[in-house]
């Protein structure tokens, strides 16, 4: 069932059932972060690997620093600047937070987000809502309501509909457990936004194989159904692949044989309608049914540094 209704949606999750829940960045499958059957229906619902960690999600900086040991300055300087917003802090969790939601780590990914009626849901509640991306695990992310009704919408009690996601790309993940913040996953939050606020460099470290400390670490992620190819030359990739049916994934000026069907995440160079678009031009050329889809690179700079590493998380190895 699809709804707007803040109660509905509380009253679900007060009862241990999942619920579909929009923010500014993609909709998450949440469910009581305290509730540990009500967790592992999270994990069974996306079919997502219990070593995967998921992100809780609060209302209010004081909110947060319960759920958290030390609330480091660094932390405290991001949170009062991007939250609510596209920024996941991780840091040393108190013992509220279940060790199946963190995945056995000492550490808790947590985030307010930037979405009216989350907010106002979260505001209803005595407890955080852990909620990871609300598609089937390693698949495209949902940006609508409609994304996740097609996908998993028999599976969960209520979808909360907050219409289109803002930013359509994940959270940015900052650790700030130890001295020197790291960004574990880039999102819709720049490296340069965080750096400024902190006034010193921030690592970059984006993969963690098949041991992930956050979420969106694991090498293959975000993928289609069909074979997807990164390209550094897209008339190359066309000729080398002209028998198969095609679908191309474009940013800006490109041209297509009349044959190919393509998509442009942003006809102008925006990146930030890229950014938007991503997702759901993703799910449409999987959907056509083509044998094989072409991606090219947006250029590496704010927030197509994080489009090019969902690409490439994407992409066939």
């Amino acid at each position: 069932m699809t709804g707007t209704s803040t109660a509905l949606a509380a009253e679900c999750l007060r009862a241990g059932k999942v619920v579909g829940i929009p923010t500014e960045t993609v909709y998450g499958l949440a469910a009581n972060a305290f509730n540990e059957d009500a967790v592992i229906s999270v994990f069974k619902i996306k079919n997502r690997p219990f070593f995967d960690p998921l992100i809780i999600h609060t209302h209010s900086v004081e909110q947060a620093q319960k759920y958290v040991l030390n609330f480091s300055e660094h932390a405290l300087k991001l949170a009062k600047r991007f939250w609510p917003g596209p920024l996941t802090l991780l840091l040393p969790k108190t013992g509220q937070v279940p060790d199946l939601v963190t995945s056995g780590s000492d550490l808790v990914a947590i985030r307010i987000p930037d979405h009216p009626l989350t907010l106002e849901l979260l505001r209803m509640l005595d407890f955080p809502l852990a909620a990871p991306s609300a598609n089937p695990f390693g698949y495209i992310s949902p940006t609508r309501a409609g994304h996740v009704e097609a996908q998993l919408g028999d599976q969960v009690a209520y979808i909360l509909d907050g219409g289109e996601c803002g930013i359509g790309l994940e959270s940015t993940i900052v650790d700030c457990s130890g001295t020197q913040p790291r960004v574990l996953r880039l999102g819709g939050l720049s490296l340069k936004s965080i750096e400024e606020i902190i006034g010193m460099p921030v690592q970059l470290v984006l993969s963690a194989g098949s041991n992930p400390s956050a979420p969106g670490q694991l090498d293959k992620h975000y993928a289609p159904r069909t074979p997807f190819i990164l390209c550094e030359n897209l008339s190359e990739m066309l000729l080398r692949h002209r028998h198969k049916k095609l679908a191309v994934l474009g940013f800006g000026a490109f041209q297509v044989p009349d044959d190919v069907y393509a998509l442009n995440l942003s006809t102008v160079g925006n990146l930030d309608e890229a950014a938007r678009n991503l997702f759901h031009y993703m799910r449409l050329l999987d959907n056509i049914g083509p044998e094989l889809i072409l991606a090219l690179k947006v250029p590496d700079t704010g927030l197509g540094t994080a489009i090019n590493d969902r690409l490439s998380r994407a992409a066939v190895k």
